[in-house]
């Protein structure tokens, strides 16, 4: 039990300085849900079963539009893809916990959680109690998100728009995706998605981000699998090397 509270407590740690910029975005979504003819309670609900800020976002722009429901569902499953691709890199980590608490998890798992959690598996390995990392930056997020949801709610059209409230969340991403900039491939990844984001602005439904984030990952992995390949090469020919050294 010690470990599990010490893993616990760790993941809330990691996760509280995203907290800072995620909550206004809560607020925001509650004040954007109201405005697009949602109930309070059905905006509420969205934020505890859904959990994701995005397709949130989303949802209630094109319920405001009455657009068709398939449509809808449709354009979530595009905007969470993100997400297989971070159950994919987490899953070596959790490949040993319960079906139950892979369920939990991933039920748990966004952006958010997902940064913290992988820098931390990554740098300490697996762990027979590492899962409650991300449980607890998960739920951390999680209560912030129901709390500034329930605010925004609230507020509502009280919310100024001279705070500027939804700047903070660009510096949360930004946060978040500085620490994993780790080596040449990624960086460029990372550089090349940002500028193809700008480039697409303009395109409708912000298929511009869509197609950012696609480069980006083509860009990535040719590089890695580039730098794997040159790697591979180098190795006989360094055997090579220290075998006439020997001789």
């Amino acid at each position: 039990m010690n470990e599990q509270r010490k893993y616990f407590w760790e993941g809330i740690r990691a996760e509280i300085p995203l907290l800072i910029g995620v909550f206004p975005f809560g607020m925001i979504y509650g004040a954007l849900a109201l405005d697009a003819g949602l109930s309070a309670a059905a905006a509420q609900m969205m934020s505890s079963m859904v959990f994701a800020g995005s397709a949130q976002f989303i949802t209630a722009q094109l319920a405001k539009d009455s657009t068709p429901g398939f449509v809808i569902v449709l354009t979530i499953a595009v905007v969470n893809l993100r997400h297989m691709l971070y159950s994919a890199s987490l899953a070596p980590y959790l490949a040993s916990v319960s079906t139950r608490w892979k369920m939990l998890v991933s039920y748990l798992l966004t952006d958010e959680a997902y940064a913290p959690s992988i820098n931390h598996y990554e740098n300490e390995g697996i762990k027979p109690f590492s899962h409650w990392f991300l449980f607890g930056a998960g739920a951390a997020l999680w209560i912030n998100w129901q709390i500034s949801t329930a605010l925004g709610i609230f507020l509502g059209a009280a919310i100024p728009d001279s705070w500027s409230l939804d700047f903070a969340l660009p510096l949360t991403f930004i946060a978040m995706v500085v620490p994993v900039l780790k080596n040449r491939p990624a960086v460029t990844a990372a550089l090349s998605a940002g500028c193809v984001a700008l480039a697409a602005y303009s395109l409708p439904y912000k298929l511009g981000l869509i197609v950012a984030a696609l480069v980006g990952i083509a860009v990535g992995t040719f590089l890695e699998k580039r730098m794997k390949s040159t790697s591979d090469e180098k190795l006989p020919i360094q055997a090579n090397l220290r075998n006439s050294v020997d001789e």
